[in-house]
């Protein structure tokens, strides 16, 4: 599981997780963007998507995690309700779990994004003022939740 903030690398080190043997990526952009093309281009629009998709995805993974097969799973766990879910998930399926928590600031993300919307090789563009928005809605993970976190600064 992956934290951090739109542009912090989430993507990027969940493809270098996937490397590993026996190991599968599901990646949530990739999903939403082959199931709702063109649909999604405010944060209400992602709500509604994204929540489809987590509620057919949990079953499938938990499936996945019991069958022994290790599972990246590129969604963001940006949030305490995010997490519970994905809690839900591996607790289902009787599985250990690493949440990678990408502590990056907000300036760096930024840059990381506005580099991303130029290159056009993202499926999903995200304005300054998007960022501003669901950045809001952002919390870290706390020790309270008991997650095996893995920091990167």
């Amino acid at each position: 599981m992956v934290c951090g903030k739109i542009g912090a690398g989430k993507s990027t080190l969940t493809r270098q997780l996937a490397a590993m043997p026996g190991t599968v990526l599901i990646s949530e952009d990739s999903w939403l963007a082959a199931l709702y093309p063109g649909e999604i281009r405010e944060l209400p629009d992602y709500v509604r998507c994204a929540g489809r998709l987590k509620q057919a995805m949990a079953p499938h993974v938990a499936e996945l995690l019991g069958a022994g097969v290790s599972v990246v799973l590129d969604f963001p766990a940006n949030t305490v309700a995010s997490r519970r879910w994905m809690r839900g998930i591996f607790e289902t399926a009787g599985a250990a779990h690493r949440l990678h928590f990408l502590d990056v600031p907000d300036a760096v993300c930024k840059e990381r994004l506005r580099a991303r919307n130029a290159s056009g090789t993202h499926p999903f563009e995200t304005t300054d003022e998007q960022f501003d928005l669901i950045t809001s809605h952002f919390a870290a993970p706390s020790p309270e939740e008991g997650f095996d976190v893995i920091r990167h600064a």
